[in-house]
């Protein structure tokens, strides 16, 4: 149904993949879809490890034996190169978090850069046979990447969440590349503003005024436990927890708030876009 692509503006940490868990696992709690994430990271499982202890990243992939080759994405682009495939073949290298609600594609394998580059080529082709199994997929794009093969992907991608950090300096290097790319100002655009301190001068209201958005700047907020548990593979179980809280006050119920409105903006971002179809 659709492509949802998370980048970051520069090369600074904007807690891009941290982002990508927290609205992914709200939306699987939240709705009915079946949402995939793909990792592209290079030598580094900072999102899967969201999702499992690093320990157990090694045996948890399914190995399909009508396949015989190996699992994860460098084994389905062989398969997809093969043409003998169908679009729930992604599935089959993928790691369930949630049973017909949420897959993780891990990121690569690869240690050496030129092979890296290799699998990224095969990305897009990748996420558009996902996205005609999945109902969401959501791809956390790496810095990483070679800059054509990124592109391939931004270009595919029905919305495109641009990460911002919460300085000035970040904020204004996003209003110049508006201005001076049109591609930036085009209606599939969203922003969101990860690891977020709401006692920064620089809130979600004043940014949202200062770069003339029509709505309100979506965040993820910092938060210590959220941070913990993406640490040690246990966000699901932060999530499933904090469905317990009641009080409105609490700052883990404002986090889960606060993903909640994330989602909600995207649903609505592609209901909007579809209307314009």
């Amino acid at each position: 149904m659709a492509i949802i692509t998370f980048k970051s503006m520069g090369t600074k940490e904007t807690g891009q993949s941290l982002s990508v868990a927290a609205v992914a696992t709200q939306m699987a709690i939240d709705h009915n879809y079946k949402i995939l994430v793909v990792s592209t990271s290079f030598n580094d499982k900072t999102l899967e490890e969201c999702f499992w202890e690093e320990e157990k990243t090694n045996v948890a992939l399914v190995k399909p034996a009508s396949v015989g080759i190996e699992s994860g994405v460098e084994g389905l682009i062989r398969v997809l190169t093969s043409n003998k495939t169908n679009p729930e073949i992604v599935k089959n290298y993928s790691k369930i978090i949630l049973r017909d609600r949420l897959d993780v594609l891990p990121s690569p394998t690869s240690t050496e850069y030129k092979d890296y580059a290799s699998v990224s080529e095969k990305y897009a082709e990748v996420l558009q046979t996902a996205d005609r199994y999945y109902d969401i997929v959501f791809v956390d794009l790496s810095r990483n990447m070679p800059t054509q093969f990124a592109e391939d992907i931004i270009q595919i991608s029905d919305v495109v969440i641009v990460n911002l950090g919460q300085k000035m300096r970040d904020i204004d290097k996003f209003l110049e590349l508006r201005e001076n790319n049109e591609f930036y100002r085009r209606k599939h655009i969203m922003l969101l503003i990860g690891k977020y301190d709401a006692y920064s001068k620089y809130n979600s209201k004043n940014i949202t005024r200062y770069l003339r958005e029509r709505k309100q700047i979506g965040v993820v907020p910092y938060n210590t436990l959220y941070f913990e548990a993406s640490a040690e593979g246990k966000i699901i179980d932060f999530y499933l927890k904090l469905k317990n809280i009641i009080d409105e006050s609490d700052r883990n119920k404002l986090f889960m708030k606060e993903t909640t409105n994330v989602c909600s903006n995207i649903i609505y971002k592609l209901q909007e876009l579809q209307m314009k179809l």
